[in-house]
C-alpha cells in the first residue's frame, strides 16, 4: 500500500512521528499479573521500524494518558526520544512538545486511536489510525493503516513516510553488506 499523492505531500515534510500507546504501540489489551504488575505486548518489527526512524535522523515521542514503566523500558530500547506520560489533555502536551523540538504542525505526524487522540490528529500535518480506531477516529485522519495496532501499523507508516522521503532505500542497504 503507497500513500496517494497528497498524503505523499504531507509525508515529505515530516520530521516527528508522535504515537500513542496503547492501541498504537500494543494491540490496546493490558494484563494484570496477581501483584499488580502490567503485561504489555509489543512488536518487533514496529521496534525496527523506530530504530530505523532514529537512524534516519527523526525523533519520535510517545504520547499516553497511562504511566508505564515497561513502556518506558520499550521506548529506550527502540530509541524514542521521551515519552510523554499522564497525558489526559493530549493537545496541551503536543503544543509542549512541538515547542521542545522547535517544529510546525505540518512537520508533525501523529498516530492515535481513540477518542481521546482527536484534538491533536486534527491539528498535526499528517494524521493516522489503524483499522480497530472508532469512526468518530477515522473521520479525523489522512491514512489508517492496513496493519492492526501493535501488529507493525507503526512499522508501515515508518516505511512509508522514509520512502516518500527517498531515505529507505539507504537505510536498508546496510543489512545487504
Amino acid at each position: 500500500m503507497m500513500f496517494t499523492p497528497d498524503i505523499q505531500e504531507k509525508a515529505k515534510k515530516i520530521k516527528l512521528l508522535l504515537l500513542d500507546a496503547d492501541g498504537i504501540l500494543t494491540d490496546g489489551r493490558i494484563y494484570y499479573g496477581d501483584y499488580g504488575d502490567e503485561i504489555k505486548s509489543f512488536d518487533v518489527h514496529d521496534g525496527v521500524g523506530l530504530f530505523l526512524w532514529a537512524e534516519a535522523g527523526r525523533k519520535s515521542c510517545i504520547l499516553t494518558a497511562k504511566k508505564s514503566s515497561i513502556l518506558k523500558r520499550r521506548a529506550k530500547e527502540i530509541r524514542v526520544s521521551k515519552v510523554y506520560h499522564n497525558s489526559h489533555r493530549k493537545i496541551r502536551s503536543y503544543e509542549i512538545i512541538k515547542k521542545k523540538f522547535h517544529l510546525k504542525d505540518e512537520e508533525v505526524c501523529y498516530m492515535g486511536d481513540d477518542l481521546i487522540d482527536i484534538g491533536v490528529l486534527k491539528k498535526v500535518g499528517l494524521a493516522i489510525t489503524v483499522p480497530e480506531a472508532p469512526q468518530e477516529v477515522k473521520v479525523c485522519v489522512d491514512y489508517i493503516t492496513q496493519h492492526n495496532g501493535g501488529r507493525g501499523a507503526v512499522r508501515e507508516v515508518v516505511e512509508l513516510i522514509l520512502k516518500t522521503q527517498g531515505l529507505w532505500e539507504d537505510l536498508i542497504s546496510r543489512f545487504y553488506e
